[in-house]
């Protein structure tokens, strides 16, 4: 299952991309997920009631912690009558005679989209149609339900903004920079510069070493 080890010995941690098995679900290269108490794959344990059409999109070198879901869109029930009891999931004459009502009732949603470099601490929750920006920080615990701004942190239930990562200036630097675009070779060598360095250095990787290289 193509594990990704911490350490000497150690499988827990799993590249979810060669994983993937539903055209409904796209993540980057490099993003894994904490498979230690997971037996089941990512998208049967982590991505919820994924019943379409709606999609579940995740960036580049995301960390998905212990324990994070996705509610998908199909989680929701009709509740624009009197009973939001869910007959259609039901087989035989609740679902053959509530059919029609359930498609036109259905609350309509937007993809759930993860940006690159997105880190979520365990057991967060993010519900349908919810659009995290690159650099983002997922507090543990949170409940998410409403889209997050790049490099901001989130948490709390329902989660809120704990503060921004940068200011709004270096944040354009960065999503100009993204890193997470770069050749693997030029991330690999620049991987300390990527965890402490700053934003000029960023800017400067990007322009010497990516963007001449392109041009050659």
């Amino acid at each position: 299952m193509n594990p990704f080890p911490l350490a000497e010995g150690e499988r827990r941690c799993m590249f979810v991309r060669p994983l993937l098995t539903s055209d409904r679900t796209e993540v980057g290269e490099y993003t894994y997920y904490d498979a230690s108490e997971d037996s089941a794959g990512f998208e049967e344990s982590r991505v919820l009631y994924a019943f379409g059409p709606e999609r579940l999109v995740i960036g580049r070198f995301c960390s998905i912690a212990v324990g994070v879901r996705f509610v998908m869109p199909g989680a929701n029930h009709v509740s624009s009558g009197p009973s939001a009891y869910p007959f259609t999931i039901f087989p035989g004459a609740w679902q053959e005679g509530t059919l029609e009502a359930f498609q036109a009732g259905r609350p309509g949603k937007r993809d759930t989209v993860v940006g690159n470099d997105v880190w979520f601490g365990r057991d967060v929750t993010v519900m349908p149609g919810v659009q995290i920006g690159d650099g983002a920080i997922i507090a543990t615990g949170s409940m998410v339900t409403r889209d997050v701004e790049p490099y901001t942190i989130v948490g709390g239930n329902p989660a809120a903004v704990v503060r921004r990562r940068f200011s709004d200036a270096d944040v354009r630097r960065l999503l100009a920079a993204a890193w997470w675009d770069w050749p693997v070779d030029v991330i690999t060598r620049h991987a300390a510069t990527l965890m402490a360095g700053d934003v000029a250095e960023i800017e400067r990787i990007a322009a010497e070493e990516v963007r001449v290289g392109a041009d050659r």
